[in-house]
């Protein structure tokens, strides 16, 4: 199995939803380079994952994966995660990096 191929793709998003008690998705289009996709488990851990072929591969994995994929960021989806203490941190330091 390739990196980066649909199958290993499809593969870490239903592991992840499988070990969080399901999940949700939301992609996001991240140029030529492809699509990031946000998986936001019902236990409001979450990660993230990277699409090389775009935003219809990213749906496509979900989809073989059997995760619901959001049209956009919805208020309760945000509610739902729980960033990490490492995240606030590396988002201090990026912020304050400008």
């Amino acid at each position: 199995m390739a990196e980066g191929s649909d199958t290993t793709l499809s593969a870490g998003i239903k592991s992840f939803a499988t070990g969080h008690g399901g999940a949700k998705a939301v992609i996001e289009y991240v140029g030529k380079r492809g699509a990031r996709i946000v998986l936001v488990g019902e236990d409001g851990e979450w990660t993230d994952q990277f699409a090389a072929g775009g935003t219809d591969v990213a749906r496509k994995a979900c989809d073989a994966a059997g995760v619901q994929v959001e049209n956009e960021w919805e208020r309760e989806l945000l509610e739902q995660m729980r960033p990490s203490n490492d995240l606030w941190r590396s988002m201090s330091r990026r912020s304050m990096a400008r």
